[in-house]
């Protein structure tokens, strides 16, 4: 498990952009990884959207998705940064709302040099409400 001093170690968000609070699992064998945001009415993004019907933005579940499996390809002391190089596949089923606890699930399917292809879920009280594949192209910083 990995509180958030330490995923700071390993990407380079922060707040207001860092979106993933704790990692819960890991496994680097096999490629898996279960990471946690704590979603709350302070966040900045509810201020807009929509003050009278908060839901959490789809972009920032994908991007919370990104981060959590960027903290499994990253070690803590690479000078390597993964970036988008496409995203696919997004489906978007529920909104997520303040007071909801999200946990990214995501699997690394291949790794070939300096580009990773992954998938993963979103989920709220164990029910899927973001799904996407990802893309990254790991570039020094």
């Amino acid at each position: 498990m990995l509180n958030v001093m330490e995923i700071m170690k390993r990407i380079p968000h922060r707040y207001p952009f860092l979106l993933v609070d704790r990692i819960l699992e890991q496994n680097k064998e096999e490629g898996i990884i279960t990471g946690l945001k704590n979603v709350t009415i302070n966040e900045e993004f509810f201020n807009g959207h929509f003050p009278e019907h908060p839901i959490m933005p789809g972009v920032l579940i994908v991007e919370g998705m990104a981060q959590c499996l960027g903290v499994l390809v990253m070690s803590e002391d690479e000078q390597k940064v993964p970036y988008f190089a496409a995203i696919e596949g997004v489906k978007f089923k529920a909104p997520v709302r303040p007071g909801d606890q999200l946990i990214y699930e995501g699997k690394i399917e291949k790794m070939r040099r300096n580009i990773v292809k992954a998938k993963a879920v979103a989920k709220v009280n164990g029910v899927v409400v973001t799904e996407a594949s990802f893309t990254f192209s790991v570039m020094d910083k």
